[in-house]
């Protein structure tokens, strides 16, 4: 289990909280939707979660472990996979892999066959030699995963996974998220595609000012309602405007 517990974060001391007293339980191998307007405060407790930044109050566990005692036994157990384009364009996908991996620390004999099973996995070996700045905007979203998934990592903090795609690349981006849960890792996944959310998170929560509005299963947020009925009720506007 992944408890967030009263988290609370101002990016300046006379600034208004980017996050207002923030509770969310996030259970072992489920995907979890993170669904908030701009300036709700998604990418800050992404930035806690992920270790870059420290809550000003409260505290983050795993598994019952303080978030910096469980990362620092599994340093490349949490992987943030950004909206924007994370890896260097003019080398390959090979050797934006490899290079990833160095970054983490992987020994060499485990770093050739951890960027093997990510490439795989994202289904890139027909283009593993390949510029990464000559591909298309799903193939740079894939390799934006497979990076993530070079560490082999627990938990993926997805953030806007599918901005740009096609229906066939979001798809199989979905279906991959899918996968990875079902093979035991636990996604944060955040989108202003509600029907994603629908799709593929079996909890979700709704923040809006720093502070959570509501958070639970799906099925019971919804109540025979649309997710963006739901925001709209609880925010006065639709995600995407």
């Amino acid at each position: 289990m992944i408890r967030l517990e009263n988290l609370r974060y101002r990016h300046r001391p006379e600034g208004p909280p980017a996050l207002d007293g923030v509770s969310i339980n996030i259970a072992r191998g489920s995907i979890h939707g993170l669904l908030g307007p701009n300036g709700a405060g998604k990418t800050t407790l992404i930035s806690l979660l992920a270790g870059l930044q420290a809550p000003r109050e409260g505290r983050i566990t795993i598994d019952g472990e303080l978030l910096d005692v469980w990362r620092s036994a599994r340093p490349n157990a949490i992987a943030q996979i950004p909206q924007d384009y994370a890896f260097y364009p003019m080398l390959t996908v090979d050797e934006n892999l490899a290079f990833f991996a160095g970054v983490q620390g992987l020994p060499r004999r485990k770093r050739k066959s951890q960027c093997a099973k990510a490439l795989a996995f994202s289904c890139l070996e027909a283009v593993a030699n390949q510029q990464a700045g000559e591909l298309s905007g799903g193939l740079r979203r894939r390799l934006n995963l497979a990076i993530g998934l070079t560490g082999e990592p627990d938990i993926l903090l997805l953030d806007e996974p599918t901005v740009g795609v096609d229906s066939q690349s979001r798809n199989f981006l979905l279906e991959a998220v899918r996968q990875f849960a079902l093979s035991g890792g636990t996604v944060l996944y955040t989108s202003h595609y509600m029907e994603e959310v629908e799709a593929v998170c079996s909890d979700v929560s709704i923040i809006d000012h720093g502070k959570v509005l509501l958070a639970g299963p799906t099925a019971e947020v919804k109540r025979g309602r649309t997710l963006e009925q739901v925001f709209v009720e609880l925010t006065g506007h639709s995600l995407r405007d």
